[in-house]
């Protein structure tokens, strides 16, 4: 049997390698609490200075959770272990995040949802030449998540409500300018570099020696009309301004509104509002609340129905449109549950 997720030590690095190429390497519950365990054993071996994660196959880095199979459990009535994947998922960001020793994500391919979670948490975040960064989860009528509360409204400008509304798809060029990744390392050098984080370099000088100037971002000369149309207040005060924009990309834009879940674009942009106060336990806490409620609703069953159990494209949200959409409903996504996600190593760690 094939392992989903292969954890070696390579000399002084601890390497992780996301082993599902055939699914894009998307992340499942055992994947996740394989990760863990490990990073919980190179947390106190003396001889591993560093881990490395990394996704095999060439195509994907991680292209997110196994949607199909948390599809599954919810139509047949097992919310329990639905949220005990979000939970497992969660807690693995935060310890990316918090680890007292160097992580390094080395991303190429295709890096949406979980894979994001896997990444931009992590101390360097090296990117090679193809990477294809993206949000899309509104698309399904799910939500942002992974911590995108949290490092998506310290993104320039309005730029992380685009990405959450939009479910735009970024390039390598992208990622670096907006420094969603620390450093460009040529696709063909990320073995190299793992090479040097074997031996025992420190990382941040292992990337500098294998390190070449990042690609130009072409999707950062659209600030300008991106910041004055996700600047608005609500959805439907975006898809104004989007009409109002002469440019093409701007119409893709609106067009791209007008298939997600509009309930979960409410609650997209609210996340964005509120998540520059808080920490990312607290982001992570109030995601693990609209995770719950979204999976005790309609829409995230009926968006993967129409793009990945029938591939119809046509989801019948409900809500049907934004001028539906009752504030007072989205702020109860982000109340309080009463088993709350909490974290067990210390917040603050490292």
């Amino acid at each position: 049997m094939v392992e989903d997720v292969i954890i070696e030590t390579r000399g002084a690095c601890g390497l992780i390698t996301l082993n599902r190429p055939a699914a894009l390497n998307s992340l499942n519950i055992g994947m996740a609490q394989a990760i863990a365990a490990a990073l919980d054993r190179w947390r106190t071996d003396a001889a591993v200075g560093c881990v490395a994660i990394r996704g095999a196959g060439g195509r994907a880095f991680c292209a997110g959770a196994d949607i199909r199979a948390l599809y599954e459990l919810g139509k047949s009535g097992r919310g329990d272990e639905q949220l005990a994947f979000f939970r497992q998922e969660y807690r693995l960001d935060q310890s990316i995040a918090r680890y007292p020793k160097p992580v390094v994500a080395l991303i190429d391919g295709i890096v949406m949802g979980g894979g994001v979670g896997l990444s931009v948490h992590a101390a360097h975040c090296v990117a090679g030449d193809n990477v294809t960064f993206a949000m899309p989860e509104v698309g399904i009528g799910f939500f942002p998540d992974v911590g995108a509360t949290y490092f998506l409204p310290r993104l320039p400008g309005a730029i992380g409500a685009f990405l959450a509304l939009t479910g735009a798809r970024i390039g390598s060029g992208d990622v670096l300018a907006l420094k969603l990744a620390s450093a460009y390392v040529p696709t063909a050098r990320h073995d190299a570099l793992a090479e040097r984080l074997a031996k025992g370099e420190e990382p941040a000088a292992a990337i500098a020696a294998e390190a070449a100037d990042p690609p130009e971002s072409a999707f950062i000369k659209e600030r300008g009309w991106i910041d004055r149309c996700f600047k608005a207040r609500t959805a439907a005060a975006i898809a104004q301004r989007l009409g109002n924009e002469q440019s093409g990309f701007a119409a893709s834009c609106l067009a791209a509104l007008a298939s997600k879940s509009p309930t979960s674009l409410a609650i997209a942009l609210r996340q964005v509002e509120i998540g520059a106060g808080l920490d990312l336990e607290e982001a992570l806490r109030v995601e693990f609340r609209i995770a719950a409620r979204i999976l005790a609703g309609h829409d995230y069953y009926e968006g993967v129905r129409a793009t990945i159990i029938d591939k119809d494209q046509r989801p019948k949200w409900s809500p049907a449109d934004l001028a539906a959409v009752d504030p007072a409903d989205v702020e109860a996504y982000f109340a309080p549950l009463a088993d709350e996600l909490e974290f067990s190593a210390p917040a603050h760690a490292g």
